[in-house]
């Protein structure tokens, strides 16, 4: 288990983290979510003591030291590998840092190229691979010495969509191996289908903790999509609804400013006939994320 207390940062006279506090459980995935410059990257350096702080981070109870370094892999936002180097010489030269042999990086590094679907053989220089490729070879490096704290900064930051697809089946079985994960994304989507929890970061401060589903309901069924022949303007028109917009599905998204309504706004859409698209939600991780960043939803 990763626990953070009370952790604060400030650079010279500006202050960046404010008693930010939270836990994520082994076999937990954590999405730190945030506008740029919210304070992500400043925590995940905290973790990794690149950074003094203030505050106490732990793992499994211990506070973060050299011991503990060997348990955690770290994907960087920033790739930096080194180019005139062989895929196997660059994987060996970090792997032995973090105490893994070559003889195991041998043995293992084809297994995670092929599961990666890594393009390339262990001989090539990383300068002949395509980005996505050189990505992927750094995934390896965090995690082929099976850390049990992986930490990803923007880790789909790049990739195409079949890529982006592996690499969450990978983040799933790692989570299943028993590893505590913790990623930034700003992507949604991917933090809605991957996390069992999220935090989300305003100017240095915690504002929402929770999981998926809790975050959702903690801003009611705002969010009611139904089929209609009104137009846009006469949807807007009715009690509560604040904006109504067409999906690509060619039903109405009607947000209301009151979840309560939903119901005499069923009775006055129908009229006693049949609807065929009457589903009140929450609002997505994405939506919420919009209205907690200043954005027009």
């Amino acid at each position: 288990m990763l626990e953070i207390q009370n952790l604060e940062k400030s650079f010279g006279q500006k202050q960046v983290l404010f008693g930010v506090d939270f836990r994520a459980e082994s076999g937990q995935i954590l999405g730190l979510i945030g506008k740029n410059g919210a304070g992500k990257t400043t925590i995940f350096h905290s973790i990794l003591r690149f950074l003094e702080y203030s505050g106490r981070i732990s793992f499994e109870g211990k506070a973060i030291s050299q011991d503990t370094y060997r348990e955690i892999g770290y994907l960087p936002e920033e790739r930096s590998l080194m180019p005139k180097l062989t895929v196997y010489e660059q994987v060996r030269y970090l792997a032995n840092l973090k105490g893994v042999s070559s003889a195991v990086v041998r043995e293992k590094l084809p297994q995670w190229m092929e599961r990666l679907q890594v393009k390339g053989k262990l001989t090539d220089k990383i300068k002949s691979l395509s980005k996505g490729n050189q990505q992927k070879v750094q995934l390896i490096i965090t995690l082929l010495h099976e850390p049990n704290l992986i930490i990803l900064d923007e880790p789909f930051s790049g990739l195409d969509p079949v890529n982006t697809e592996i690499l969450k089946q990978v983040i799933i079985e790692e989570k299943e191996r028993g590893a505590t994960i913790i990623f930034s994304d700003h992507v949604m989507t991917n933090v809605e289908e991957l996390c069992d929890k999220i935090i989300m970061l305003r100017d240095g401060k915690v504002i929402l903790d929770g999981s998926v589903q809790e975050v959702r309901n903690r801003y009611g069924k705002t969010r009611l999509f139904v089929s209609s022949a009104l137009s846009q303007a006469e949807l807007e028109a009715l009690p509560h609804v604040s904006r109504a917009s067409l999906t690509n599905q060619g039903t109405w998204r009607l947000i209301l400013d009151d979840e309560t309504a939903g119901k005499d706004l069923f009775d006055l859409l129908t009229k006693g006939q049949y609807i065929a698209t009457f589903d009140q939600q929450a609002p997505t991780i994405d939506e919420i994320f919009k209205l907690e960043s200043g954005v027009e939803v």
